[in-house]
């Protein structure tokens, strides 16, 4: 069962925040990459690509965990530990662009980056918090 993300450090989850998302690798090694997220109400959505070593470790292994450094704040951050509820690639494009013009005010992610354009299949994790440790 979800646990509630508080509304007091909300804002560091539904960015601009970039966030550390550790993953497992297959020998059990944590691995750590940084990524944009936001939520959907209780859970954590993540957007990568197929084929990237977190897509590959999330599939293989649903458990995870985020955190979230205030920027303007180092004592306030948030660490949220959780598992993989959900994988889609529906509307994984439209939100990797929404993350876009969040988190660089360009509503077009594949501006950055054209050669990828239509050559990678973009995927959305749903991140369900299991616990939640919040912090100044």
């Amino acid at each position: 069962m979800a646990v509630p993300i508080p509304d007091t450090h909300r804002d560091l989850l539904d960015g601009p925040v970039v966030v550390a998302l550790i993953t497992v690798m297959p020998n059990g090694q944590p691995q750590a990459t940084p990524v944009w997220c936001n939520t959907d109400g209780d859970y954590i959505l993540v957007n990568t690509a197929r084929g990237r070593q977190k897509d590959r470790n999330m599939s293989r292994n649903p458990r995870v965990t985020l955190l979230a450094i205030d920027p303007k704040n180092p004592f306030r951050w948030i660490e949220v530990r959780g598992q993989v509820m959900e994988i889609t690639e529906e509307g994984a494009v439209e939100h990797i662009n929404a993350l876009s013009k969040l988190y660089t005010g360009n509503p077009d992610y594949y501006s950055f980056n054209p050669a990828a354009k239509g050559k990678e299949t973009r995927v959305i994790y749903r991140i369900e918090p299991l616990k939640v440790v919040a912090f100044g």
